[in-house]
């Protein structure tokens, strides 16, 4: 079975041939379908940004190692005691490349994103075929292209960071960095009805997808003080909401500098591994009394996520496609940040 897989560690940018990390196409073993399995052929898997991060070594894993979780297919085959959720061979469907327990503390505890087992299927979703329990998978909106659904996963994560918020209607909110998380959640938070808001981004394409979305402000933190431009936005009272989706060690300590007294600040990207934050805790916990927090995966989101499929312009993120052959080239072009998001066929159908 064809499956995109980190052969070499190392980061995809360094121009040093010999240390540089790699991906390529390797024939990985078809995936056993247990009696609770949904087997899918994939349609499209979407890379996310933290995948050229696995293959910089993040998670320490040895290669070789599947990528990819932001999948979208077709249902092929089911386990005998599918039959919680009606799902059915032919059913278009996307999901969650988490299997959580159910059954361990942290399951039980309504915080299944610290389930002790839920690594155990995190499988590769840029292959020809996967196989997750049903549990993990959603029947998509007929409304909906298979090219759009692979794009549930980041969405989940938009309707987790709105839940982590507990954001209400007519608060002040920026966002900083206008990746894909940054503007799905964008148009999110514009449903949501957020006021004064702001993308701080130095981009000019994303800006203008920014504008599409609904945006009120940006800021280009290039050629702009951002906190000077947070003050003119809030008439000096700071964002009472403020989300880093940037991932940028050059924005972290900005975006707990523009929040509001009493605001929340939420660090939602991946950061490097390595990376500590300044962080005065006089200043910014006791005097301005922020709550600072981040969001690791998306429980209890998928069910709603599915549900907002139609509602979200996905038109953008869904421009540039390659092939699953095309795999070296799709993360060249992935490290190049010329695309807001890049899809992988898996299949043809």
């Amino acid at each position: 079975m064809k499956t995109i897989a980190a052969v070499k560690i190392g980061s995809l940018k360094d121009p040093n041939e010999q240390t540089r990390g790699r991906v390529a196409v390797l024939d990985f073993p078809d995936q056993k379908l247990g009696d609770e399995d949904v087997k899918i052929k994939v349609a499209y898997c979407a890379i996310c940004g933290s995948d050229p991060h696995l293959v910089e070594g993040i998670f320490d894993l040895k290669p070789p190692f599947g990528l990819g979780h932001e999948v979208s297919g077709v249902i092929v085959a089911l386990g005998k005691h599918v039959t919680k959720k009606g799902l059915k061979v032919g059913d278009r469907v996307a999901g969650n490349f988490l299997k959580f327990c159910g059954t361990c503390y942290y399951c039980l505890n309504g915080q299944e994103q610290f389930c002790k087992n839920a690594n155990d299927s995190n499988r590769p979703g840029m292959a020809e075929f996967i196989v997750w329990h049903e549990s993990q998978v959603w029947k998509i909106p007929d409304s909906v292209s298979l090219e759009e659904a692979c794009l549930l996963e980041p969405i989940s994560i938009a309707v987790r960071i709105l839940d982590k918020t507990k954001m209400k209607v007519g608060q002040r909110v920026a966002i900083s960095g206008g990746g894909p998380i940054g503007l799905l959640t964008l148009q999110m938070l514009k449903m949501f009805g957020a006021t004064s808001l702001t993308l701080i981004e130095p981009i000019k394409a994303r800006q203008e997808l920014a504008w599409e979305f609904g945006v009120e402000y940006i800021i280009d933190p290039v050629d702009q003080d951002v906190c000077e431009q947070a003050k003119k936005i809030t008439d000096n009272r700071g964002y009472d909401l403020v989300i880093e989706a940037s991932g940028s060690p050059k924005a972290a300590n900005a975006a707990c500098d523009i929040a509001a007294k009493g605001g929340t600040v939420l660090y939602i990207a991946m950061f490097p591994k390595n990376y500590e934050m300044p962080f005065n805790l006089y200043d910014k916990c006791y005097f301005n009394e922020l709550t600072v927090s981040g969001i690791y995966v998306a429980p209890y989101a998928y069910p709603r996520a599915a549900q907002m499929l139609p509602r979200m312009n996905l038109q953008p993120f869904i421009q540039k496609i390659f092939t699953i052959d095309q795999a070296e080239a799709a993360f060249a072009a992935q490290v190049s940040g010329k695309y807001i998001k890049i899809l992988i066929k898996c299949n043809d159908f």
